[in-house]
């Protein structure tokens, strides 16, 4: 394994690289709120390491291959506690890019619609 890469982290070249798109996304959300302010990179470190301190808690095996669930987790944690968004929000979004990716046939990028954000009992 290369040194600095987690244990079950995919590579290429050997080097690691995302898995799925959605965690370059996250990896991306993440570094521009903070470089526009809303973090400081101390504060990002500290709520992922009690994310993933919460998750090996709970049974996380640690392999790397949660390691973005957990990222995500936190950033999601830390955008609602700075009052960029809240819980509701993040819940909404959630729903949204969810009906959006099984409206979306497979291979095929997901795009958010409009039509995304209806209550899941008209979706």
């Amino acid at each position: 394994m290369t040194p600095g890469m987690l244990p079950g982290q995919p590579s290429q070249d050997g080097e690691p690289v995302f898995a799925a798109p959605w965690q370059a996304q996250a990896f991306a959300m993440a570094v521009s709120l903070h470089q526009r302010g809303l973090f400081t990179w101390t504060e990002w470190a500290e709520a992922l390491a009690r994310q993933i301190s919460v998750a090996q808690a709970a049974g996380d095996a640690d392999l790397g291959d949660t390691y973005y669930a957990h990222w995500l987790a936190a950033l999601e944690l830390l955008v609602a506690r700075k009052g960029a968004g809240s819980a509701d929000e993040l819940a909404r979004f959630h729903h949204a890019w969810g009906h959006a990716a099984q409206r979306t046939p497979h291979g095929q990028p997901i795009e958010l619609q409009t039509r995304d954000f209806g209550s899941p009992s008209t979706s």
